[in-house]
């Protein structure tokens, strides 16, 4: 669906994107994460076909993505995303659908079906009347008109209130489930953690981490057992009726069993915290080298 070898783009002296490889299979969604100026956007843009790499290159549906056919089959929805704000949600979608050479028919059906799936009521009130969550739905809905094979989504859920936030994610979801590619970008991790099945995690413009979220979270996450015990150890602290001791390895979980035997008491519950995204996310950037160190080299895997 989409290969990405060596991918580079820098602007003057600056490198906004460094070597990117990574590549995503049909039917999935696929997160680029990091934080904002982490090379989120620019990837996506260049996959979109919309600015040039400056080094590499980028295959997407089998097509070169500066080819016109490749964005036919494409839907891309930028950050930023304004509308002509004297149409209707109506009346902006069938203009898009024309553009595509959409029967009026089949778009009128499609639009409303997505429409209706993102609870979208207000379908003939002027778009410049309507609140930034409707109007990142009507965006949404321009993206499918075409019925494109491939979405490319960046920051979909950005400054939308939780509500609307869950609605869209929902959608994602239900995209995957309808055979849709779905490339998005992210810098809410705990989004990216509920929906993808593959991310890469970026930061200053280099891939530091890839993999599926148990993947990524086994290599680079750490584990911590809480062990709760009905007799006080050395270091624990108490939680009600019990006793919390925090440990890293399944060794030291048997050393506070057989201590807690020692002392007359049991294990009375194991509990394992698992690192989030976010925190692995945090590690790495913390520990990831300047771009100033690795000019011109490849992502991290």
């Amino acid at each position: 669906m989409i290969t990405v070898e060596n991918l580079r783009k820098t602007y003057g002296d600056f490198p906004a994107v460094v070597g990117s490889d990574f590549s995503v299979e049909s039917g999935e969604v696929f997160g680029i994460v990091g934080p904002n100026g982490a090379g989120k956007t620019t990837t996506l843009k260049m996959l979109a076909g919309l600015i040039e790499p400056t080094a590499g290159s980028a295959d997407v549906l089998g097509f070169d993505p500066e080819d016109p056919a490749m964005r036919r089959k494409l839907g891309f929805l930028p950050e930023e995303s304004p509308l002509y704000e004297d149409m209707t949600p109506r009346s902006y979608l069938r203009f898009f659908a024309d553009l595509y050479d959409v029967p009026r028919d089949v778009a009128d059906d499609r639009t409303n079906a997505v429409l209706d799936r993102l609870d979208l009521e207000y379908r003939d009130r002027r778009l410049g009347d309507m609140s930034k969550g409707m109007k990142r739905k009507v965006a949404i809905a321009r993206s499918l008109v075409n019925d494109p094979e491939l979405l490319i989504y960046d920051e979909p859920a950005s400054g939308l209130d939780p509500l609307t936030t869950n609605v869209v994610l929902e959608f994602v979801r239900e995209l995957r489930n309808d055979g849709k590619t779905v490339v998005f970008s992210a810098h809410n991790l705990f989004h990216v953690e509920s929906i993808c099945d593959r991310v890469v995690i970026m930061n200053r413009g280099e891939i530091i981490a890839r993999g599926t979220i148990p993947e990524i979270r086994d290599e680079h996450g750490e584990t911590a057992y809480r062990v709760y015990t009905t007799v006080e150890l050395p270091e624990s602290e108490r939680e009600g009726d019990r006793f919390v001791s925090v440990v890293e390895t399944m060794d030291e979980v048997e050393s506070l069993r057989q201590a807690a035997a020692d002392a007359g008491g049991t294990v009375s519950d194991i509990r394992t915290d698992e690192a989030s995204l976010e925190d692995i996310f945090l590690r790495l950037a913390r520990d990831a080298p300047t771009k100033s160190t690795t000019e011109g080299g490849r992502g991290v895997s």
